[in-house]
């Protein structure tokens, strides 16, 4: 089976795609795969590195406002269109699936009009504008959370829940944590903003430490790389839990996951399909940031089941933050029933799932 994959800008976009094709390739090693994206965007050199064929296109995203580059735009989708029409009848996929990101715009589109089976992976519970307007076009429509089902048409929605599951699940046995000075048969949380960090996270973890010093658990602390030095000034000032371990950013973190008991972060798809795969309770602060206020509605979809203590931004503190990790980690029996109730939601044979309706789409079109 040959599959052309899309998705581009973000990492959420990116990753996902990247474990769908680690995940296939080990279970069916004769697939091939040929990933689209743009020259400038992170999916080149990501995608680059992990030795997976890639082909760059032209393509910028829409202004959400009327400008003039809009016109632009419209102009390099339809010349995109015609690269990808030339690269696809080259290659000769069986399917297309894109995940996001408005590279997959000319990839998909063009795709469908050569009538080539496709697919689009919507990762979050409000779907982007591109796969919105793909989503007239594609066969299936591949979702992750059960809220998205209402803004597609609901004849081509199959939840498949994301990729990045079947990857974090497949790891055997996690990583020590005595590297970052913690002790192996404590309780164990991890607190991060994203790969970038979040100051309003480290601020509230700051104004915690006196408290988080009197705590049986231990802390793994991911300032982001671009906040470290600051946040460890702040933290001479007002005294470091010894409990409390600090890092500008963890490599490998799905290695480090099974070790953890509780992870405090942004509600983010791809942290979301890691924490449900593995059963791990949660305290999710959503970015207000993200288009269409995203996270929040994903971090509902966990809190309204009792799976993770939501707090938003606006309401965060440190003494707010620190009540809602003794909430899950004081009483045994909470740990346990919000473990269980995480892991009801996790999809980790998401891989498979996504390849299964792919096969089924090729044998439909013959």
């Amino acid at each position: 089976m040959r599959i052309v994959v899309s998705g581009g800008g973000t990492g959420g976009h990116i990753y996902p795609a990247l474990a769908f094709i680690k995940e296939v390739k080990q279970h069916h090693p004769d697939v091939e795969f040929l990933y689209i994206g743009t020259e400038k965007g992170l999916e080149k050199n990501i995608v680059e590195r992990e030795n997976i064929p890639f082909k760059a296109i032209e393509i910028t995203g829409f202004k959400r406002k009327l400008s003039f580059e809009n016109v632009k735009t419209v102009m390099r989708f339809l010349k995109g269109v015609r690269e990808c029409k030339k690269e696809l009848k080259r290659f000769k996929p069986d399917a297309v699936i894109g995940t996001g990101g408005y590279v997959c715009g000319p990839v998909v589109y063009a795709a469908s009009k050569l009538g080539i089976p496709t697919i689009i992976h919507e990762q979050n519970s409000l779907p982007g504008l591109t796969n919105k307007f793909l989503s007239k076009y594609v066969d299936k429509v591949a979702i992750c959370f059960e809220e998205a089902k209402a803004h597609f048409p609901a004849e081509k929605v199959v939840f498949t829940g994301n990729p990045r599951a079947s990857e974090v699940v497949s790891i055997k046995g996690a990583r020590s944590l005595t590297s970052f000075g913690l002790q192996e048969d404590k309780k164990t949380v991890l607190i991060f903003g994203g790969s970038r960090g979040a100051a309003p996270i480290n601020k509230a973890v700051i104004e915690m430490q006196r408290e988080l010093k009197t705590r049986d658990y231990q802390v793994l602390y991911v300032t982001g790389e671009v906040h470290y030095d600051k946040v460890i000034e702040e933290l001479k000032k007002v005294g470091a839990a010894e409990n409390m371990s600090v890092q500008p950013f963890l490599h490998q973190m799905p290695e480090y996951l099974q070790a953890l008991d509780v992870i405090v972060a942004r509600a983010g798809a791809t942290t979301i399909a890691e924490i449900t795969a593995l059963g791990i309770p949660s305290v999710l602060i959503p970015s207000p940031y993200v288009t269409a206020n995203h996270q929040e509605v994903n971090a509902k979809s966990l809190g309204d089941r009792n799976a993770a203590v939501v707090l938003k931004e606006s309401e965060l503190n440190g003494e707010r933050l620190i009540q809602a990790i003794d909430h899950i980690l004081q009483d045994g029996n909470t740990l346990k029933e919000m473990s269980e109730r995480t892991k009801s939601l996790g999809v980790p044979d998401a891989a498979q799932r996504l390849y299964e309706v792919l096969k089924e789409l090729k044998q439909q079109a013959k």
